[in-house]
């Protein structure tokens, strides 16, 4: 892996300083209820809170105000099935460049209107990997716009990794941190906030049964990507990136979780704290309640990365 490629400390650093005229410091919820449940000391960051309802506008934002002024002008694109798009074209309208976003068919329809309002043109493309990174390639040749990778990018990876940083600085110390992972720009960038503010914290991440594809590469120390996700996470399909290998080998632990679970999670979280969040955030509680003894009696940061639930299409009622 080219170092080049990869964030470090100062990233993470100059990322806080950059996102800050434009990204909300998001507030930190408690419960008891969640303490007892758990047998941990819980703080869940609320990302779902952020502008465009998820943490991916810190990467974006990122992203997008690192460009030099001449790049910047023939705008910006990404794949994305959703959060990520709706951050790019929020974070492109804060400087005024043009955004494109290459969707797959089937996205969540709640996240397709985030993305179409805040300005940018949608590209429709099949569900795959290959045929978003085809759709792209083709739009950035048309238009002279600059790739902004939903996770891999380094200063994504970096503006991502302000969540963690924040919640570190405002309810730390803890013992452990937990948050989803798909393509890995929050799990990279939460690991640069354990190194630049908790080098004693544990990172842990939570990914779908179906799609356990983090899993497999750190257990195997190198990337395993051939597999078809099925998971109701549809912000966690993303396979994941080599840059965000190189960061978690050897540093993070992965606890896999099933759809009912995860369901389930999604469930409490309403019933308890009074947030709507999406599946691909409800698993990071999912994951502490299918392994209550690792992290029994520990203080535990969580981030709940996203709240853009289709309201329509609720899986409570088939939990």
């Amino acid at each position: 892996m080219n170092d080049s490629l990869l964030p470090r400390v100062d990233d993470l650093l100059a990322a806080a300083a950059r996102i800050a005229p434009h990204a909300h410091v998001t507030p930190v919820l408690q419960s008891q209820a969640l303490d007892q449940m758990t047998g941990a000391r819980l703080a869940f960051k609320a990302e779902h809170l952020q502008r465009g309802g998820a943490f991916k506008f810190r990467g974006a934002c990122n992203a997008v105000w690192a460009l030099p002024e001449e790049v910047a002008a023939r705008g910006v694109v990404t794949h994305s099935s959703g959060n990520h798009g709706a951050a790019l074209a929020l974070a492109a309208r804060t400087r005024g460049i043009a955004c494109h976003v290459v969707v797959p068919e089937g996205a969540v329809a709640a996240k397709l209107a985030n993305i179409e309002r805040h300005g940018a043109t949608l590209w429709r493309c099949a569900p795959s990997i290959a045929a978003r990174e085809a759709m792209c390639a083709q739009v950035q040749a048309d238009t002279g716009a600059t790739l902004v990778h939903p996770y891999a990018d380094r200063q994504v990876m970096a503006g991502q990794g302000t969540a963690a940083l924040e919640l570190l600085h405002s309810h730390g110390p803890f013992d452990l941190l937990v948050v989803p992972v798909g393509g890995g720009g929050l799990a990279a960038g939460t690991q640069l906030a354990i190194q630049a503010a908790a080098p004693q914290a544990r990172l842990i991440l939570a990914e779908p049964a179906g799609a356990a594809d983090t899993a497999r590469s750190l257990a195997a120390g190198s990337l395993q990507l051939d597999f078809t996700p099925d998971t109701i996470c549809d912000g966690l399909r993303g396979t994941l990136g080599a840059p965000n290998f190189a960061l978690l080998h050897g540093q993070a632990e992965v606890i896999t979780v099933d759809e009912g679970a995860t369901v389930q999670a999604m469930r409490l979280l309403w019933q308890v704290l009074k947030q709507v969040v999406e599946p691909s955030s409800a698993i990071a509680l999912a994951a502490i309640l299918a392994e209550p003894a690792r992290f029994a009696g520990q203080r535990v940061g969580v981030v709940l990365s996203g709240g853009n639930v289709d309201l329509d299409a609720l899986p409570w009622g088939r939990a």
